[in-house]
């Protein structure tokens, strides 16, 4: 409580107790009983509370976020031309009043929820976009009075601001603005421009009324309900041709690696095979060079000597067919230890 409101009320009081008293003389009077001191009392009570009041409407306390205009007789034009500021004040008692505006921010809302917007009922915003589509706005505008232009919007508007400047600045910027895109725009990639477009206008038309916007929230954007069902149909079917997309190129993605498959498959064969000729012609090299070194150490008496050798063990000599005139001697095999 204010000392403004304390006042008051202690003036409140000392009438209450200027006409008691009053009362309590008139019915001491009807029985011719004796006053004494009351009438003392009476006039200390009405003293009392002409001061009371009349110190009580001179004070005026505006709160933080509050301002005031003074209403005021003494003034040419009806008013002073300097708002009151947050704080306590002093006016000429029941001559100059103050006229409290806040300052605080506000926020009205035009929504087709009947609980969350200003007006009760659908009060969303219907437009029309730049094909012929209609569509339903649900928007929030956050504002407030501008302490440095009071007097003039006072003057302009006093406190029906709200209804005459914020409601149909803002219905209009909506509706202007969601003439100028088409409605597949607004269902992709030009919403955040089309918030910006409303934004913009909003702010400038709420300026020039000495008012000053905050934020501009576009909450939702509703559609005929015939636009609805045909965008969920398209984009029921664009999930089923996405799905059918997707289907084939997994397809193709197993037929490619199945191709990698049979084409690795094919190149290790390949390599298998490359390896087992490669060792099939080393092998045959070999062979060849050893039957080369073979046959250029080979000679009669070589041929003999193996020849020999491959004889039962035991046979030390050899008799010459007849017709010879001498017996060949065998060579000695054995292996001579030292």
């Amino acid at each position: 409580m204010n000392i403004s409101s304390l006042l008051q009320g202690l003036a409140s009081f000392a009438w209450l107790g200027f006409v008691g008293v009053l009362i309590m003389i008139f019915v001491r009077a009807s029985r011719n009983q004796p006053a004494k001191g009351l009438s003392s009392l009476v006039v200390v009570l009405l003293v009392a509370a002409i001061l009371l009041t009349s110190i009580g409407a001179g004070l005026v306390f505006l709160q933080a976020n509050e301002y005031g205009v003074v209403i005021s007789a003494f003034q040419p034009n009806g008013y002073r031309t300097q708002a009151l500021g947050p704080g306590l004040h002093w006016i000429i008692p029941f001559i100059e009043s103050v006229q409290k505006y806040s300052i605080a921010k506000q926020t009205y809302t035009m929504s087709s929820t009947s609980s969350e917007g200003a007006v009760q009922g659908d009060d969303s915003i219907q437009a029309r976009t730049k094909d012929g589509q209609q569509i339903f706005v649900d928007a929030s505008v956050i504002y407030a009075a501008d302490p440095t232009q009071l007097i003039q919007l006072h003057i302009t508007w006093q406190n029906r601001y709200e209804e005459n400047v914020v409601r149909p600045v803002a219905r209009a910027a909506i509706r202007n603005a969601v003439s100028q895109f088409g409605v597949e725009e607004l269902v992709s990639t030009k919403r955040g421009e089309l918030e910006q477009t409303i934004r913009d206008e909003i702010e400038s038309k709420l300026k020039a009324n000495n008012i000053i916007m905050s934020d501009f929230l576009l909450r939702n954007i509703r559609f005929s309900d015939e636009y609805a069902a045909a965008v969920e149909q398209k984009q029921i079917a664009e999930q089923q041709a996405q799905q059918s997309k997707n289907v084939i190129e997994q397809k193709k993605n197993e037929a490619e690696q199945a191709r990698q498959i049979a084409q690795g498959q094919a190149d290790a064969a390949v390599i298998a095979a490359q390896g087992a000729a490669e060792a099939r012609l080393i092998q045959a090299q070999a062979e060849a060079q050893a039957n080369q070194l073979l046959s250029a150490s080979l000679t009669p008496t070589l041929l003999q000597y193996q020849y020999i050798l491959k004889l039962a063990p035991g046979v030390q000599t050899i008799f010459i067919p007849s017709g010879n005139q001498f017996i060949l001697p065998l060579p000695d095999t054995t292996l001579q230890t030292q």
